[in-house]
């Protein structure tokens, strides 16, 4: 009996001391033990103490975490009692020392046997707690923020009680990605747990929107004053990033966000943003420690505050709460108050599954089996971790205090509230006002400009063989890419002071000197290629993109350009409507003029003499019929037209100089194995073998307009490969010459060169985008460049001329020959009998086709036979033909 009473005693001055409930319960427990016999209050204690479960928990007992964890716990153990466990919360402090917390849970497992640990709150303290517990399989409910993956192999009774919260470094980049900032400065703690963790990850969220990580800044967690204040100020100094992602321990955050206030690092254009170790505990922060993180811009985990079990909860831990902390200014629950809280109802269900078995193997796995709605949120584990947060909150910190602005949920987007009918947004733009540092006038850049004396370096390509696009004396720099630039930059409303350095190199080298950090970004006839991407970003395209095939020029007048003013289908028209019209001429004339008649090949040679000897000389005294003269002269007039239409067309294409490429593509240069040149130092080379298919023997190098053109001259290459921009500075240098032929290739185009994740780059393509609207970047193109391009203007070669507009005259004019032909067959008709109709007549005319063509195929016949007679009758026969 007084060993019983005696250990409930020593649990009554450990745990519950000032404790009036949990005093209660032990008075009775008290008065239950001190009841009966002897024999029978050794029974009655034996069956208690076999119903009792002793549960571990190590915390920091000094950090407000711990605080919270402390009171959620005892509120729990209040709660359970109900499931028929006397439940023994055995609380040991890890006094912010992992060896310290390795040794508190030895201590809990081995001698005070408790059924399960509660509470390590770092990857080091879970670590070696874990092992400690890997013989014994006594479940440990761990807070840490992620455990890596093997560890659920290496120690089965290890439980990841806290959500997993990497999805939250996608909230955080989504933020990012809402402002448009492409470039950030992670602060984290120098720990395995944030190394190993979340870090690695918030890195992978933020090049998935397109920004990157400019720095990573490490504190230890027992870093001074002077080591933060010297970072600091060289972050201030030598970064003109302004976006900060700070991943610390609250105690570590304060620390710095007290340094920054005093180094002018929480004013206009920075930007601060928290995760979860501090913005979890922001409703935590008192007045005096608050007023240093003004325009904070945090993210924490969400649990629901609503419904009427967390109303009861909140209630109880708040009284207990500020019984039990006097001197903490705020009172109410947190995120981790509220795991701690589950966590202990976790292990509550689990025993109630048990039974009398208080093995922990088995309570290990019925705790697996839990799955039910929790204060934080669905508590359910799978592989030894419960399910992943899936939505957070954002606050900003302002005043006294902080607002809630607003939610994101992973795959949703951000949204003003939580329920069935909230609607999303890719962006947080939308979800309200923001109290940035410095006060809410505008929304941050996120840089600013550094010093006079740290100038940006631009580099500029000194061999460009276009000095309208870079040319560079000296000190001096000039040229269209160079006025771009200048102007685009002028248009900012900020942009850093800079000076241009000249670079004797490749353009690749040139691109690549931004990556080995001896430029801040290079401006010239620089082209966009998807390779260089591996060490720079560009600006949008301020020249046209794409890259045209150059050869030399040759004259398009051969020998048949008599008959290019017209097209076939023309000269067919023309041929048709004078055969018509000297058929009909001839039909008419025919009686009239003893010279119309004869033999069939004779008539024929007639008819056709007649008919375009009509185009040049025939006059209209000669004929005698009206019908006919009426004929000729509608022909006349419209071989009239014909003819100086002709004329025209004839002319302008003899005088004027066409001329068309001697290779017209790719493929012709291909079978032909011609060698081809491109422009040196650029990825042309490249293309050219690897896309093209060129031989890399066949690919040469030049580097200016004039070597293109001795290349030619010597006939090194048949054809130039070159930029657009570029080529049509060539051709304009030397139009009579060369010519563009086959496609245009869509690649290239010339831009400026950044820093990947540069914030300037944004900037800089808004402000491009403005100087070509407002038509600055036509003008300062026509001042550099359209000087040049007089020659390139060539006139468009005159096409050849087809019927369509002839159309009207030779319907007009074939209209009246047929009228004409009509008529005349109608007065033919009237001078026969009675009986004789338009169809005897067609047969008579027929007929008598018919029958000249017998006399001409006799005739054709004895000048054939005379070959074989005598020379001296040929005279007398061919007399007769």
């Amino acid at each position: 009996m007084e060993r019983e009473s005696a250990l409930v005693l020593c649990y009554l001055d450990k745990n519950t001391m000032g404790t009036l409930p949990h005093a209660f319960s032990l008075f009775a427990l008290i008065l239950l033990l001190t009841s009966g016999t002897g024999a029978d209050q050794s029974t009655k204690t034996q069956a208690i103490f076999e119903r009792s479960t002793g549960i571990g928990a190590i915390v920091d007992t000094s950090s407000r975490i711990g605080k919270e964890e402390i009171v959620a716990m005892e509120v729990a153990k209040e709660d359970f009692y109900g499931f028929g466990n006397l439940i023994f919360l055995l609380i040991n402090d890890s006094q912010k020392d992992t060896i310290h917390a390795a040794l508190e849970a030895k201590d809990l497992i081995d001698t005070r046997q408790v059924q399960a640990i509660v509470g390590p709150q770092t990857w080091e303290e879970v670590s070696l707690v874990a092992e400690i517990a890997r013989e014994t399989q006594v479940p440990i409910l761990s807070f840490a923020e992620t455990a890596p993956e093997w560890a659920t192999g290496r120690w089965p009774s290890l439980l990841q009680a806290s959500p997993d919260k990497r999805a939250q470094m996608k909230a955080v980049a989504a933020i990012v990605q809402s402002w448009n900032w492409h470039q950030v400065i992670v602060i984290y703690e120098d720990t395995d747990s944030s190394a190993r963790g979340v870090i690695p990850h918030l890195h992978d969220a933020l090049r998935e929107v397109n920004s990157q990580v400019s720095q990573f800044v490490a504190f230890s967690p027992s870093a001074s004053s002077d080591s933060m204040s010297k970072e600091l100020e060289n972050i201030k100094s030598k970064q003109y990033c302004r976006v900060f992602v700070v991943h610390l321990s609250f105690k570590l955050a304060v620390r710095l966000f007290e340094m920054a206030k005093k180094m002018e690092m929480m004013q206009k254009d920075y930007v601060w943003i928290t995760t979860d170790p501090i913005t979890s505990l922001v409703h935590s922060i008192n007045a005096s420690v608050i007023s240093s993180m003004q325009g904070i811009l945090g993210v924490r985990s969400y649990f629901p505050k609503m419904g009427q079990d967390f109303e009861t909860f909140n209630q109880r831990f708040s009284t207990r709460f500020s019984r039990k902390y006097p001197r903490e200014e705020k009172k109410e629950p947190g995120i981790y108050a509220v795991q701690a809280y589950d966590a202990m109802r976790t292990i509550a269900l689990g025993l109630d599954k048990t039974g009398s078995k208080r093995g922990g193997k088995e309570l290990l796995e019925n705790i697996l089996d839990v799955d039910f709605h929790g204060l934080s949120g669905k508590v359910k584990f799978k592989n030894q971790n419960v399910a992943a947060a899936e939505i957070f909150q954002i606050v900003n910190v302002i005043g006294t205090g902080y607002n809630e602005i607003g939610y994101w949920s992973n795959g949703l987007g951000f949204s003003e509230n939580i329920h069935e009918n909230s609607s999303y947004d890719l962006s947080m733009i939308d979800l309200g006002q923001v109290y940035w540092p410095g006060g809410p006038r505008s929304t941050p850049r996120g840089w600013t400009a550094l010093t006079s004396a740290k100038r940006l370096r631009i580099g500029v390509p000194s061999s460009s063989g276009y000095k309208e696009y870079v040319k560079v004396e000296g000190t001096n720099f000039s040229g269209f890419s160079i006025e771009v630039f200048k102007t685009t930059a002028a248009s900012m409303p900020i942009f850093p002071p800079y000076e241009f350095h000249d670079f004797n190199g490749t353009y690749d080298e040139l691109v690549e000197q931004i990556h080995l950090k001896k430029f801040d970004a290079v401006v010239g006839d620089v082209a966009i290629v998807a390779s260089r991407y591996s060490h720079v970003e560009f600006s949008h395209p301020f020249s046209e993109t794409g890259l045209m095939l150059v050869v030399p020029a040759r004259s398009s007048n051969k020998e048949w350009s008599f008959i290019k003013p017209f097209t076939k289908s023309m000269w067919a028209s023309i041929t048709v409507i004078t055969i018509y019209n000297g058929f009909v001429v001839w039909l008419i004339e025919r009686h009239a003029h003893p010279e119309l008649r004869g033999s069939m090949l004779h008539q024929i040679g007639i008819m056709l003499w007649l008919s375009f000897n009509t185009l040049f000389s025939l006059q209209g005294g000669k004929l005698h019929s009206n019908l006919s003269r009426m004929s000729v002269v509608v022909w006349l007039f419209v071989a009239l037209v014909v003819i100086q239409t002709y004329t025209a067309n004839l002319t302008s294409m003899l005088t004027v100089q066409r001329l068309e490429p001697t290779v017209t593509s790719v493929e012709e240069l291909l079978e032909s194995n011609a060698a081809v040149g491109y422009c040196s130092g650029s990825y042309l080379e490249k293309y050219l073998v690897e896309v093209l298919r060129f031989p890399r023997d066949n690919v040469k190098h030049y580097a200016s307009a004039e070597d293109y053109a001795e290349g030619f001259n010597k006939k090194e290459i048949a054809a130039a490969f070159i930029g657009t921009p570029l080529a049509k500075i060539f051709l304009a240098k030397f139009c009579k010459k060369f010519i563009a032929a086959g496609p245009t290739f869509n690649i290239g185009g010339f831009g400026f060169a950044f820093p990947r994740g540069s914030p300037l780059l944004a900037s800089i393509n808004e402000a491009l985008l403005k100087v070509s609207e407002n038509g600055t970047l036509a003008q300062l193109e026509n001042n550099y460049i359209g000087v040049l391009q007089k020659c390139q203007d060539k006139e468009e070669e005159n096409p050849s001329l087809s019927p369509n507009g002839f159309r009207a005259l030779f319907i007009i004019t074939g209209g009246t020959s047929t009228i004409a032909l009509v008529i005349y067959i109608f007065c033919i008709a009237s001078s026969f009998s009675g009986l004789t109709t338009i169809r005897g007549l067609m047969f008579i005319i027929i007929k008598h086709w018919c029958y000249q063509s017998k006399r001409f195929s006799r005739r054709v016949s004895n000048v054939e036979s005379l070959g074989n007679s005598s020379p001296q009758h040929a005279p007398n026969q061919l007399s007769q033909v």
